[in-house]
């Protein structure tokens, strides 16, 4: 057997959830392109992951109220909210800790019928927006504020976040950016989900495995780490004296370059029309201008491309989100995937055991304590 290197390039599942082929992305045979112009729901998207096709109208209705009927957290886990809001404690290891005592909580938690681990899916889909946006405001000194049955996936979470309707365009780029975080292939949080599920355990510790995977700075976070450039950039004032100073010292540049991709990140393309559509005219204009500078140094100097995590950090800030809770809103969009690749394993099961290559030494022998 040859080992692989952080396995890449190696067949690890099967799926029919998405797929990576000539650097396009698709969820169930849809290129994301196609949802992108003809202006999908999130919704939508959820519903096509977990069921493998796009929903009926009398479908869409159901899902989307299933939905909106769970949004509301209990009182037990807004108090556990609280007292988790101090500033030192990592937003991750907050929704990590929070989303373990939903299946606490849930006196079906263990139940493993098809209908009992969809009931709980909806929970955790429809509950975690609403953890989210109630952590951000307890966090910052405000009251959550209570979700809104009346209003969609991503019109509900910017009203729970900033106490007041978003408008269309805020609601458009947030929509945007959920359907493009949604699923991608075999990344490490998912890898992670489906060898939890593989054992046969609940959706709650899958999902708190995925989460536990999507904190490390390897995989989740790149974002956030996006905007404290564009912001110390923003106070230099100088794009290519400060790019050419951190190459000099071998620092990455984050939201560059991609394990996958080789020529575009499909989902950067949306984004970045997105970042470019909300700050123009705005105060937060100079914030794309730099991120454009960046992009075209990054080019001609090093040969990379901007991957979602470069552009997706302006659109969330113009959005009113704060850096810090950045990796939250990735871990909101992705858990839509998870669910889906959790469901698909254990449809289909085999424990996922893979073997390692051992490089330690051989043929050691005992040698008593008294004589060592």
């Amino acid at each position: 057997m040859t080992a692989s290197n952080g396995l890449k390039d190696m067949i690890a599942c099967q799926t029919r959830i998405s797929s990576i082929i000539d650097d396009k992305l698709a969820y169930g045979g849809y290129d994301i392109a196609e949802l992108m112009e003809n202006k999908a729901s999130f919704e939508e998207v959820i519903y096509l992951l977990w069921n493998g096709h796009l929903p009926t109208q009398m479908e869409y209705k159901h899902f989307t109220e299933e939905l909106r009927a769970n949004y509301a957290i209990s009182d037990a886990i807004e108090q556990c909210l609280l007292i988790q809001s101090r500033p030192h404690l990592h937003p991750m290891s907050v929704l990590r800790s929070t989303v373990s005592l939903l299946g606490v909580y849930n006196l079906q938690a263990e139940e493993r019928s098809v209908e009992a681990v969809y009931s709980q899916s909806i929970q955790l889909m429809a509950k975690i927006p609403t953890i989210i946006a109630a952590f951000a405001r307890l966090r910052s000194g405000q009251q959550p504020i209570e979700p809104r049955s009346d209003l969609g996936f991503a019109a509900n979470f910017l009203y729970m976040l900033k106490g007041e309707e978003a408008s269309d365009l805020e609601i458009e780029a947030m929509n945007k950016a959920l359907i493009l975080h949604a699923d991608h292939e075999l990344n490490a949080s998912t890898f992670a989900a489906r060898v939890c599920a593989s054992t046969l355990t609940d959706i709650y510790s899958c999902v708190t495995t995925a989460i536990g995977a999507l904190k490390g700075p390897l995989h989740g976070g790149a974002n956030e780490r996006v905007f404290d450039m564009l912001s110390e950039i923003r106070e230099q004032g100088d794009v290519e004296a400060y790019l050419s100073e951190k190459l000099a010292s071998q620092e990455k540049i984050m939201g560059f370059g991609h394990r996958v991709y080789k020529t575009v990140d499909p989902r950067e393309v949306y984004l970045r029309e997105m970042a470019g559509a909300l700050t123009e005219g705005t105060a937060n204009q100079d914030l794309f201008d730099i991120s454009q500078e960046i992009e075209f140094f990054m080019k001609e100097k090093k040969g990379l491309i901007p991957n979602v995590d470069f552009y997706s950090a302006t659109v969330y800030h113009v959005l009113g989100i704060d850096s810090s809770i950045f990796t939250l809103i990735f871990a909101m969009s992705r858990v839509s995937g998870w669910i889906a690749h959790i469901q698909e394993q254990q449809k289909n099961n085999k424990l996922i055991r893979p073997r390692s290559q051992y490089q330690g030494a051989l043929n050691l022998h005992y040698v008593p304590i008294n004589k060592r």
